[in-house]
């Protein structure tokens, strides 16, 4: 049995410091329904009797002192308030508890790791994993808490111009592009409505191309060559400059190439979607030098399943900075050639010497087209071309390593 202690008015903060624990609980009314319930234990927790329908209910409005005696009687007055247009507090408490939680689930920052994890089962590299995170924790600490659905476009650019603020515009121009994937797949999840993202096309200072140094003079590439031959440094480091030349591919895949990934009977090396920028397997034809200097590597798949693994384990691939580092060596410096620059150095003369229709060099590249028909059409019908140029590439590389004298000029195209 729970004994009532009724004050001549309303509760003192006094009155409730004092209540001691008893035998049974009891309660101390204050008012308007709003009682302290004191339990044997001693802790005070605020109730609140009231009816509805014809039935007696209870409301908890927390534990004094985290919820003081004003806060209690302003939650026992909101809850008068809904009695008298008729409806159950209790209820009403219970739908406001569930729409904090659906917000919640369905806020930015929700939705976002719900994102990211999709895009990293889709096979995105690790380092492209880490880039997003950091552009996204970037945004997350000014609106993660919004609902998704409620954030706008202005709300959003005031965000991006703050970036923009600092100079950093490629930064603000990626993070836009990747909120508005964010806010596709909240309305794909049926959580948003619209891209408010894609709003804000237009809006944002368009970065300065940057191009990758790169040499692309035939004589100072044949330099070059010479230079990588010459290398004093890792034997490894120097057949992997050697292949990158003869093979063209981006950095990165040459630092996870496994030897798992190569035909070399065929003369093919395909690497895995996985480890390409667009995550689609690229197939890549290996002239005889290209052979070469996969023969000549000291080690195989019995060591390191990596054909350059790093010199500190062999689980691990060689260093992202390993191929720019001996360019450096080399006295090549960072704004006259990179490791991605082997790329443009191909992309120009091949398409200078007018021998190679520049959709075989674009899939050489493997720059991909967004038309899926054309793309599947493009992979059948060059495939023969493209074993005929890598051949083609890598005995003009031959040619300029030797010091061959070069005629330059203007030479007819292949017509697209």
């Amino acid at each position: 049995m729970v004994s009532t202690t009724r004050p001549r008015s309303g509760l003192s903060v006094v009155a409730i410091r004092a209540a001691k624990g008893r035998d049974k609980p009891y309660k101390l009314t204050d008012r308007d329904g709003l009682y302290l319930l004191v339990t044997p234990s001693g802790g005070r927790y605020w109730r609140m009797n009231y009816r509805h329908f014809g039935k007696q209910k209870t409301l908890a409005f927390g534990v004094w002192p985290d919820t003081g005696l004003a806060e209690a009687r302003e939650q026992c007055d909101a809850a008068r308030k809904v009695l008298a247009r008729g409806d159950d507090p209790a209820e009403r408490i219970k739908l406001e508890r569930i729409a904090a939680s659906v917000a919640a689930s369905n806020s930015f920052k929700a939705v976002a790791d719900e994102w990211l994890g999709k895009v990293e089962r889709e096979g995105r590299s690790a380092a492209t994993m880490k880039k997003l995170r950091w552009l996204l924790e970037y945004i997350n600490t000014s609106i993660g808490k919004r609902p998704i659905a409620s954030i706008s476009a202005q709300e959003l650019l005031i965000m991006l111009r703050k970036m923009e603020g600092k100079e950093r515009y490629e930064t603000a121009k990626r993070l836009r592009s990747t909120c508005s994937q964010i806010f596709r797949y909240a309305i794909a999840t049926a959580r948003a409505e619209r891209d408010v993202a894609a709003d804000l096309r237009g809006a944002l200072i368009a970065p300065k191309p940057v191009h990758r140094p790169s040499i692309t003079q035939p004589g100072k590439v044949g330099a070059l060559l010479r230079a990588i031959e010459g290398f004093e440094g890792y034997a490894n480091t120097r057949a992997a400059l050697q292949l990158l030349a003869h093979v063209f591919v981006r950095p990165g895949e040459l630092r996870f190439a496994e030897w798992t990934d190569f035909d070399l009977d065929k003369a093919i090396w395909t690497v895995p979607a996985h480890k390409t920028k667009m995550r689609r397997p690229h197939s890549i034809p290996l002239s005889s030098q290209a052979l070469a200097v996969i023969g000549s590597i000291e080690h195989d798949a019995d060591y390191s399943r990596f054909l350059f693994p790093s010199l500190r384990s062999i689980e691990r691939p060689m260093s992202e900075n390993t191929i720019n580092a001996a360019l450096r060596r080399m006295g090549y410096a960072q704004d006259e050639m990179t490791g991605h620059g082997f790329r443009a150095m191909a992309a120009t003369l091949l398409n200078e010497m007018g021998l190679w229709h520049s959709d075989a060099i674009e899939r050489q590249l493997a720059h991909c087209d967004n038309n899926a028909v054309r793309r599947a059409y493009a992979r059948g019908e060059y495939w023969d071309e493209r074993v005929r140029m890598m051949q083609h590439w890598s005995d003009h590389l031959d040619f300029l390593r030797g010091g061959a004298t070069i005629i330059e000029g203007k030479f007819p195209k292949v017509q697209s």
